[in-house]
């Protein structure tokens, strides 16, 4: 296959990779406003939507630290780049069906080191960055998160005790649009980049830009539309999840649950760290049923965490097999095959997920006592 058509075809899947990730994560900022009615669910996934877009053009350090710190670059090859992909789509849409709110990004980082592994070794993985700055970051943010929620949701009872629980809870709806607003803005600032620092990765393996060039207006411009366009149809599955499965909101938990974990994301896009939003957002909102002594369903949230577990393994074996497949064929032959699956395994699962949809119309509804995210038809009503 010629150069440039391969280094195409994998910015396009990058690109679809972003979309996925937009509309998997929708759930990480508005899943609680949602849920406790402080927005209408068309309007939260638009409003996320835009503030997405815009926060992927405050900071390029997450880029940074996706297209040097994880795998050395001069093994990185389009074929390596494209067989990333595909692991980190795949596990993003298996998830999604399942409404597990699990890691985009360690979806997308387990793909490329799985490819990597195949074509070069485990020379070819910066061990080093991908514990410091993944594995590490992965344990505590969410407990981080979910300490800090504790705090907040605590106080924020204690300080309004005296207000009447209906002024209460009609004026925390404002604060929440706030606080949800700031987390889409600080989702923009660490996801998107991450697309942007795969598809510097191909840019440099396809031979169109150096190490040390600056990431191209055209790549943050690309990402921040794919991302958006993904919030905005919304992954109404994993937001059913994150706002009705683990407990029972009320608008006051949901603004401390959101304000921490803009906190959080924030400080990790700071200091460069690839962070899970979901991990943030899960934490929060765990720490938010602790801190108001609501009934948390640890059953939902251990499925969660297992899912935390197995994903950068998960991704990284598909990554393997998909690089496999292309060198075992070789040139054309092998990306064209693992394209093939990739499209097939994904269209399979959207059909599969029609028979038990789920969408604005029916993303509030009761949580069921014995739903769980593994089993969308307890999870939700049939569209």
């Amino acid at each position: 296959m010629d150069t440039t058509a391969l280094l195409a075809l994998v910015v396009v899947t990058a690109l679809a990779f972003d979309f996925t990730n937009g509309f998997h994560d929708t759930a990480n900022a508005m899943a609680t406003s949602i849920a406790t009615g402080a927005l209408r669910p068309k309007a939260a996934v638009a409003l996320s939507a835009v503030l997405n877009v815009l926060g992927a053009f405050l900071s390029l350090a997450v880029a940074a630290t996706i297209a040097s710190g994880i795998v050395e670059q001069d093994v990185v090859t389009l074929s390596v780049v494209f067989a990333g992909l595909t692991g980190g789509i795949l596990w993003n849409l298996v998830t999604w069906y399942f409404g597990l709110p699990s890691s985009s990004s360690h979806a997308l980082i387990g793909g490329l080191v799985g490819s990597v592994l195949v074509a070069a070794g485990t020379s070819g993985v910066i061990w080093s960055g991908l514990v410091s700055k993944v594995a590490v970051p992965a344990v505590v943010a969410p407990v981080a998160a979910g300490l800090v929620a504790t705090c907040g949701t605590w106080l924020v009872y204690r300080i309004t005790r005296g207000v009447a629980r209906g002024d209460q809870q009609r004026e925390f709806r404002w604060g929440q649009i706030g606080s949800a607003s700031l987390v889409s803005l600080a989702h923009g600032t660490n996801d998107a980049q991450k697309t942007m620092g795969i598809i510097f990765l191909a840019l440099i393996a396809g031979g169109q830009l150096d190490a040390d060039d600056a990431v191209p207006l055209w790549v943050v411009i690309g990402c921040a539309g794919a991302i958006g366009l993904g919030t905005y149809l919304g992954g109404w599955r994993v937001i059913r999840t994150l706002g009705k499965g683990l407990t029972e909101l009320e608008p006051p938990q949901g603004m401390a649950a959101e304000t921490s974990s803009a906190a959080v994301i924030l400080v990790s896009s700071h200091f460069g760290f690839p962070l899970s939003t979901t991990h943030v957002a899960s934490g929060s909102i765990m720490g938010s049923g602790v801190g108001r002594r609501t009934p948390v369903r640890w059953s939902v949230a251990r499925r969660m965490v297992v899912a935390w577990l197995v994903t950068l393994p998960a991704a990284a074996a598909v990554g393997a097999a998909a690089e496999g497949i292309q060198h075992a064929l070789g040139g054309w032959a092998g990306t064209l095959v693992v394209l093939a699956l990739l499209v097939a395994a994904s269209l399979a699962l959207f059909l599969r997920s029609r028979r038990t949809a789920v969408g604005h119309h029916n993303v509030n509804d009761d949580w069921a006592p014995d739903a769980s995210p593994a089993q969308p038809t307890a999870a939700a009503s049939a569209a």
